[in-house]
């Protein structure tokens, strides 16, 4: 016989509390891991370059431009209205919403204009400096770890903006209700 893994249960909060909370949990992580790895590739060689080379600055930040936004994107959405479903929220998902479509198309959408545009910022910094242009390796460590930083932040909010159309509050859902 196999138990069911009931979702921890979440405490009453506001979403704007629930998100910064989330914002905390996602950028701290992030930025420490994300520097890590960039200082201890880039370092190996003492410096990088934006598209050549075993250690490239765009090997490493154009994967995590286009996956680190799908990956929040869908986690803070499933964490929502996880907690909406449970009322730790008071807010209520319009029951039109095809709550996987619209992860899959936001989560896709995020991801592509997120890689385009950090892949247009590396070709502009890179034909904006002379071919054999060393950077600094600690220095593209700190870049990344700040993009990184920008990035949970955004995908922390961004995905929310667009959810807030499908939400409303139980009281004005009521009343409309009753209206009709």
């Amino acid at each position: 016989m196999t138990k069911l893994a009931h979702p921890k249960k979440i405490k009453k909060t506001t979403l704007n509390r629930f998100l910064r909370k989330r914002a905390i949990y996602y950028i701290l992580p992030n930025v420490f891991f994300n520097f890590l790895v960039a200082y201890a590739s880039f370092q190996e060689i003492g410096y990088t370059h934006f598209f050549a080379g075993p250690q490239s600055l765009a090997r490493l930040t154009l994967p995590m431009a286009i996956f680190l936004p799908v990956v929040l994107t869908m986690d803070i959405i499933k964490r929502v209205i996880a907690a909406i479903e449970q009322e730790s929220i008071e807010l209520i998902v319009n029951s039109e919403l095809n709550k996987n479509r619209f992860m899959t198309k936001l989560c896709i959408l995020h991801g592509f204009v997120t890689g385009l545009l950090v892949l247009a910022c590396l070709l502009l910094a890179q034909y904006s400096m002379s071919t054999h242009y060393k950077l600094n390796a600690t220095a593209m460590a700190i870049l990344d770890a700040i993009l990184a930083g920008v990035l949970s932040i955004v995908f922390t909010y961004l995905p929310i903006r667009k959810l807030k159309k499908h939400l409303s509050e139980p009281s004005l859902a009521i009343q409309q209700i009753e209206r009709d």
